[in-house]
């Protein structure tokens, strides 16, 4: 049986909470979520990412965005202040959505991230964990050897595993 969103609101399966950006909501004891707004479609609703705190780790979820350079603030700084990181690795390079224009597209290719990151020291590039695949990435290709793939193993970031645990 299929319910609609209205549905688990009458049933009671499911309450829904407001959320205000940058304002810590508690779910328990242990852990606090706070949303962030980032420029992502917002024709329909706005975009959130979320830093999760927990008892031992500050943790960024990051899986949409339009362009690191539309954001109200620079993705350096936010990496800077968490332990781990999940960022928007839809694209892997402009190359690989052929007969498309990537300034059309709203999502920084992970190559574009790699370069802007650069200048960071090593142990920040370790935090970074690339997700939301396009199923075009190569990134879901075992044993591929596109340049750019080759580069983030060389830069000390990661490609996400789907059911990667986090222990906060």
């Amino acid at each position: 049986m299929l319910l609609t969103c209205n549905q688990l609101l009458e049933l009671k399966n499911i309450q829904l909470q407001p959320l205000q950006a940058d304002q810590p909501m508690t779910l328990n004891q242990r852990i606090t979520i706070t949303p962030i707004e980032v420029p992502h479609r917002g024709e329909y609703s706005e975009t959130v990412a979320f830093i999760i705190q927990g008892p031992h780790q500050r943790v960024l979820f990051l899986p949409d965005i339009d362009r690191w350079e539309d954001w109200d603030r620079a993705i350096e700084d936010v990496i800077k202040a968490c332990d781990l990181v999940f960022l928007d690795g839809t694209f892997l390079a402009a190359s690989k959505l052929r007969g498309r224009d990537m300034s059309t597209i709203p999502h920084p290719t992970i190559e574009q991230t790699i370069t802007r990151l650069a200048p960071l020291p090593l142990s920040e590039h370790k935090k970074i964990h690339f997700i939301h695949f396009n199923h075009t990435n190569p990134l879901l290709q075992d044993g591929s050897q596109h340049p750019v793939v080759e580069g983030l193993q060389k830069s000390g970031m990661k490609a996400g595993i789907q059911g990667q645990l986090i222990l906060l």
